[in-house]
């Protein structure tokens, strides 16, 4: 199936009233079990690649790795940019052939960050690609307690409407109770503000820091008006408790413990995609 952006799909979620994963990954053994998941649960999904390949030697490699399997799937799939930490990573995804770029300005001031993130969507849409931004911030897991605990970085739903419609921004993600990264203590989302933002604009709003939430938070967000969950922490975790235990066998080797990566992903992805509601949905 061709590449294509996520935004057609995406109003078909806000309908329906359930969330698309987006799931991370950075190298190829993860990346085939998320699209084995895919396939198996007829679901589509967008995949994740972090904004710091395009610092590293040739990112273009696994980009191409994706984009192959994408293409020979038969459900659809976007590769997304996932905290793009500026304009010109962002133009680099879509160089690359990125369907689809999120632009992360959620630690400037609120006017650069929408000047920001309106060069993007410029750009960005003049090629096809929808843009994902993020007002707010989420934070990291292990400083849970300092700032989602307390309540702190969260979106302020007073500035949604005006960052929304002077941006024209495609997908919100909003800083809401998440956190990247392992938790230090359990998360708690502020249920009462997604509200607020839901019914101040009507694009698709997205979760960062997904990995940590039980499956009630999961889908009380996907109710809530989240369209969009994105998950990485979950599936690493899995696959190193894996690889430790098949370490441990007698007949261990560099297969069978590559190949728990592959089967980690796979079954975390299928999960979480009946989780979201996604499943079936291709």
């Amino acid at each position: 199936m061709p590449l294509v952006s996520m935004l057609d799909e995406m109003k078909k979620v806000q309908a329906g009233g359930y969330a698309i994963p987006c799931f991370d990954t950075f190298e190829m053994h993860g990346t085939m079990g998320i699209f084995e998941a895919l396939e198996a649960e007829r679901a589509p999904a967008f995949v994740g690649l972090w904004t710091g390949m395009f610092t590293r030697p040739n990112p273009q490699a696994l980009t191409a790795y994706i984009k192959a399997l994408a293409e020979a799937a038969t459900v659809p799939v976007s590769i997304i940019l996932d905290h793009g930490a500026s304009f010109e990573h962002c133009i680099m995804a879509l160089n690359a052939g990125f369907t689809d770029v999120m632009y992360d300005g959620s630690k400037l001031p609120i006017e650069e960050n929408i000047a920001q993130t309106k060069l993007v969507v410029r750009a960005a849409h003049a090629v096809g690609a929808a843009v994902e931004a993020e007002l707010g911030h989420v934070g990291s897991g292990p400083g849970y307690q300092e700032f989602g605990a307390q309540r702190k970085g969260f979106t302020d739903p007073a500035a949604v409407e005006r960052f929304v419609e002077e941006t024209g921004v495609d997908m919100l993600a909003v800083a809401v109770g998440t956190a990247h990264g392992l938790y230090d203590g359990t998360p708690v989302l502020a249920l009462d503000l997604l509200e607020e933002i839901r019914n101040r604009v009507d694009i698709p709003l997205v979760l960062h820091g997904g990995s940590g939430l039980s499956d009630d938070q999961f889908r009380a967000a996907a109710t809530g008006g989240i369209q969009k969950i994105n998950i990485f922490t979950n599936l690493a975790v899995l696959s190193h408790q894996r690889m430790v235990a098949n370490a441990a066998e007698e007949k261990a080797s560099f297969h069978t413990m590559t190949a728990q990566i592959r089967e980690a992903f796979r079954d975390e992805c299928a999960r979480l995609l009946h989780v979201f509601g996604t499943a079936g949905k291709a």
